[in-house]
């Protein structure tokens, strides 16, 4: 049995939607336990919440995208990691992130770069969406990964849209995909009958 925990903060609801299609993709892989934790509007979570971290076998990181990075929130829960980052707790995890922002575009880039080089530090194993994007003449808005995120999964949701009118019926077809990936790759890397 996989464990995997999904820790986002969401300012509005739409990364939330983010995250649930996210667990909806990671449940559709057999033998998987998967952990939901929201970073709170204080950018706290609650004490066992670092246990689970501690004890799952990959970690996802999700937040919204606020002027180029993450949001407050999800950076004073990161800076908060600095204890399980000196044991090394979360060493060999398998890890990877997903953003939402209104724009397009919106510099979600830099946000997925953010959450990168956070796992890095904590020495944990990067994977990206491991999705083509969809970006000929015919693709459509919503086909998987319209957005082309391929370190990290993106999403866009309309400054003005309500979490039921965004992010994009792609976008989310789009993580469920991609939370089905990251449980797969987790099983492929863990040894059925580790020596």
């Amino acid at each position: 049995m996989s464990s995997i925990s999904v820790i986002y903060f969401s300012g509005y609801g739409h990364t939330q939607k983010q995250a649930e299609a996210v667990i909806a993709g990671l449940q559709q892989v057999s033998n998987t336990q998967v952990h939901e934790i929201r970073v709170d509007a204080e950018g706290n979570i609650k004490p066992e919440d670092w246990a689970t971290l501690s004890t799952s076998d990959g970690i996802i990181f999700g937040s919204p995208t606020y002027m180029g990075t993450v949001a407050w929130q999800f950076k004073k829960f990161a800076d908060a990691s600095s204890k399980p980052w000196y044991t090394r707790a979360w060493q060999g995890k398998l890890a990877a992130g997903f953003t939402n922002s209104a724009s397009l575009n919106g510099d979600k880039g830099s946000t997925i770069s953010y959450l990168m080089t956070f796992a890095m530090q904590h020495g944990m194993l990067w994977t990206g969406t491991g999705l083509l994007a969809a970006n000929s003449k015919a693709a459509v808005r919503s086909d998987i990964n319209w957005l082309g995120g391929f370190s990290g999964l993106l999403a866009a949701s309309p400054s003005d849209s309500t979490p039921d009118e965004g992010p994009h019926v792609g976008d989310l077809d789009t993580a469920k995909t991609f939370g089905k990936h990251f449980a797969t790759q987790l099983q492929r890397l863990s040894p059925v009958n580790p020596v």
